[in-house]
């Protein structure tokens, strides 16, 4: 398997090297989930922290694409936004 550099989305990010045939975007919701549940947080802690990281991701997208179309956002959340959340859809769903 060959390396493959990929430029995450946002202003002066370096560039990390990933493994030809890994999803880059699983393994970044990956890495970011396992970041919340290694840390020793409460519940409400951890949910804060995941909604700051999806609002930035949302900030990120939004300043970086031109063409603000349902057709480009929302390909962009379902991958960027929506793993940070679901995370935690099951602590704000009502019991």
């Amino acid at each position: 398997m060959g390396k493959c550099k990929v430029l995450h989305p946002g202003k002066n990010n370096p560039m990390h090297e990933y493994m030809l045939g890994i999803n880059c975007l699983e393994r970044f919701a990956e890495k970011a989930f396992a970041d919340l549940v290694d840390s020793k947080m409460n519940k409400r802690q951890c949910c804060g922290l995941t909604a700051k990281k999806a609002n930035d991701n949302l900030d990120c997208i939004r300043q970086s694409i031109a063409k603000k179309s349902k057709d480009v956002i929302l390909p962009l959340y379902s991958a960027l936004v929506k793993p940070h959340l679901d995370c935690c859809v099951q602590f704000w769903a009502p019991q």
